[in-house]
């Protein structure tokens, strides 16, 4: 879905937990979540840490969404 998305203009920012499914679907801006049960998160975590930890995600995601890229891109911390 992520191809048919952007083929239509709009830029997109896969946000997932196993970057090689994202790689193998052609998804061009890809942001590494934490794990398959949580995501964007870490119950483990205080609420503050947690916070944080997911702020930094979206952060990361919405600086995706601006960067021109030729191709696939993984935007690591």
């Amino acid at each position: 879905m992520v191809k048919e998305i952007e083929r239509a203009g709009i830029p997109v920012v896969h946000v997932c937990t196993v970057v090689p499914i994202s790689l193998t679907v052609g998804a061009n801006r890809i942001v590494p979540a934490i794990a398959i049960p949580h995501p964007l998160g870490n119950p483990a975590l205080s609420k503050e840490d947690e916070k944080e930890l997911r702020r930094s995600i979206v952060l990361r995601a919405l600086k995706a969404l601006e960067t021109e890229v030729d191709g696939q891109t993984v935007f690591e911390k």
